[in-house]
């Protein structure tokens, strides 16, 4: 049934995602080079409870504020309910500015499907050096938050189901992305770790959860290994941490800005 419900939820926003891109190209004009849809909605994996729509934009010029205002306001006018799980990324034909990290570039240049399009623009393709770079900061940072508070939760409040699932799912995809370069399903992410298991990842946490994304089923099962997540941080720590040097070598030979 999970899967059956999965492919509608895919057909739908895709659906959704194709009426939005009509919307965009008629408020931006030949402002809008292209619109595409990346993420596990493009790759595979779709989630109808736990996948978010991903939408990527470029177009000629940096998007101000206003116009930004504006192209948020056309998505509930395609779906209300639909436009909840929405997340653009967007840049300009240089991809000098907006927001389009490291592996979201790679997915687009991978795996992104046309909503519309007028021209392919290709960014250069991040390193792996850039991408070390990328997943040590924030997004560790905002995982390793993540892992702690819920470690330290006597309850799974409903709200939080989403997170929790990518929380526990995370260390899948730090060291797959780490490893590879590249940008993968949760499905790849979690054969790849248990493949090649880092030293301490718990990698029974990350089939379980993956079952249970991919059954859209509630992780209260799953909340007692909320006091793994402790263990996952050191281990993904070492992982970011037998790279430092090269991170830190990398960073300081990047011009200042």
């Amino acid at each position: 049934m999970s899967t059956e419900a999965n492919e509608t939820a895919r057909t739908a926003a895709l659906k959704f995602a194709d009426a939005l891109a009509s919307s965009y190209r008629a408020q931006l004009g030949e402002r809008l080079i292209g619109a595409y849809v990346i993420g596990s909605l493009a790759h595979g994996g779709f989630s109808h409870r736990y996948s978010d729509i991903d939408v990527a934009l470029i177009t000629e010029f940096a998007l101000d504020t206003t116009t930004l205002t504006t192209l948020h306001g056309l998505a509930p006018e395609c779906d209300a309910t639909l436009s909840q799980k929405l997340s653009v990324f967007w840049s300009d034909r240089g991809f000098t500015a907006g927001r389009f990290p490291p592996l979201d570039r790679i997915d687009y240049l991978d795996r992104a499907l046309v909503l519309t399009e007028r021209e392919r623009v290709l960014p250069v393709r991040p390193t792996l050096d850039e991408i070390h770079v990328y997943l040590s900061g924030a997004p560790f940072a905002n995982w390793t938050e993540n892992a702690r508070r819920f470690a330290g939760m006597s309850a799974l409040a409903p709200g939080d189901h989403k997170l929790f699932i990518r929380t526990l799912l995370y260390p899948a995809r730090l060291v797959y992305s780490w490893s590879t370069g590249l940008m993968g399903s949760n499905d790849d992410a979690v054969a790849f770790t248990c493949e090649h298991p880092p030293p301490g990842m718990n990698t029974d946490i990350l089939t379980r959860a993956l079952t249970h994304r991919q059954a859209a089923a509630d992780p209260d099962e799953l909340f007692p290994a909320r006091r793994i997540l402790s263990d996952q941080v050191k281990s993904c720590f070492k992982v970011i941490a037998a790279s430092r040097s090269d991170i830190l070598r990398f960073a300081l030979s990047q011009p200042t800005k």
